[in-house]
């Protein structure tokens, strides 16, 4: 048994591990608290599974057990670069996949646990170094990158090591209230194989467009439930998590995609900040000049302080026209869309491919939508509910 700083809430003063013997997690470095473990463990399911999946090195950043962003690996393009305040795109493919998944939503991302499928090399270490998390779970780490993560945080930037073979199988319990329910574990994972019914007049998915659809279906499976996922070229942009109605949840992933996208406009990537900001104070910036028409007057004049000029707004028309060049943009549903008020609102997000459980009773308007909007539709037959 391993003690933990404290349980849930600083008052909650007892809170410990367990593990299983032998155990498949060791504490490099640290001394981790309740929620950063709820936030590891189920962080480091999610990429485990996408690894397996997709075949490529796989990351998820996590905040309140519901991932921020998850990504696979692949090349950071310029504009990336410019939109998430990098130095470079210079990085390994553990790596890649880490900046992509804390820039799918860099707000969400502050403070948060990572998760990464392979062992942690320099390249990774060079880049976590300077941002603000609290731990990171891997399978291993290269000596000089364990040097430099030691390093982090005056020495206590928690680290855990996971043997990637570890699978747990049987019952899973949990108590609430003094009260233990049990559960067969959720062992079920996603392969390609599960997208193959594709119920849509449109069957058109690219690999690439495949690759984004299992992002955003796995990641679902580790997100709070209900929710909806927006994923793009191998990456998690937009997660509305654990609302209780299903359009809540899609107008908050949408909504978090459209500004994702919208960070790329040279419009934001040009303004001219003041001087001595740093990047979250850009960050904080950008969000706000992204919702400047819902601004109160004191709002705006407190945002507009920050920039040398005065920025110039992006209309709507602005606004939807660079949103619509995108392409293969994917929606991930963790259960069946009950009503076609999902697809309408995802319509407007230039969403172009779905996946859901299906078999709802009204599906076939489900269907209709897609069909109208020209979009593919993947149904599952899996509900990935997660409580």
């Amino acid at each position: 048994m391993i003690s933990l700083r404290y349980g849930t809430n600083p008052h909650q003063k007892e809170a410990f591990l367990e593990f299983p013997e032998p155990s498949p997690i060791k504490i490099v470095n640290g001394a981790p608290g309740y929620i950063n473990m709820l936030d590891a463990l189920t962080s480091w399911q999610l990429v485990r599974e996408l690894k397996e999946a997709t075949g490529k090195a796989s990351a998820a950043s996590y905040k309140h057990v519901s991932p921020a962003g998850a990504a696979i690996a692949k090349p950071i393009d310029d504009a990336f670069k410019e939109s998430q305040f990098l130095k470079t795109t210079d990085f390994s493919p553990v790596a890649s996949a880490y900046v992509r998944a804390r820039g799918g939503d860099r707000l969400c991302s502050f403070g948060d646990v990572l998760a990464v499928s392979d062992v942690v090399d320099v390249s990774l270490a060079q880049f976590l170094k300077t941002e603000v998390s609290d731990l990171i779970i891997a399978p291993g780490y290269e000596p000089e990158a364990l040097e430099i993560l030691k390093s982090k945080k005056k020495g206590g930037f928690c680290m855990l090591e996971v043997d990637y073979d570890f699978m747990p199988t049987g019952i899973e319990k949990r108590e609430i209230f003094g009260v233990t329910v049990a559960q067969e574990r959720n062992s079920r994972l996603f392969t390609k194989e599960d997208f193959k019914n594709v119920v849509s007049k449109n069957k058109d998915i690219s690999e690439g467009a495949l690759d984004t659809l299992l992002v955003a279906a796995i990641s679902l499976k580790y997100t709070q439930s209900n929710s909806i996922s927006i994923a793009y070229d191998g990456q998690i942009v937009g997660m509305g998590a654990g609302q209780q109605s299903r359009i809540h949840c899609t107008r908050l992933a949408c909504d978090k995609a459209d500004k994702w996208f919208l960070q790329r406009h040279p419009k934001v990537r040009g303004l001219d900040f003041k001087e001595g900001l740093k990047k979250v104070e850009k960050t904080n910036l950008i969000d706000q000049y992204l919702l400047w028409d819902s601004l109160s007057g004191h709002e705006e004049a407190n945002m507009l302080e920050n920039f040398n000029t005065r920025p110039e707004p992006i209309s709507k028309e602005e606004r939807s026209e660079w949103i619509s060049q995108y392409k293969d943009i994917c929606l991930g549903s963790d259960a069946f869309i009950p009503f076609r008020d999902n697809i309408d609102r995802a319509s407007r997000s230039n969403v172009q491919h779905v996946v859901e459980t299906g078999g709802s009773l009204r599906s076939d308007l489900i269907i209709d939508a897609v069909n109208e909007y020209g979009m593919t539709l993947t149904a599952t037959g899996i509900r990935s509910f997660l409580h």
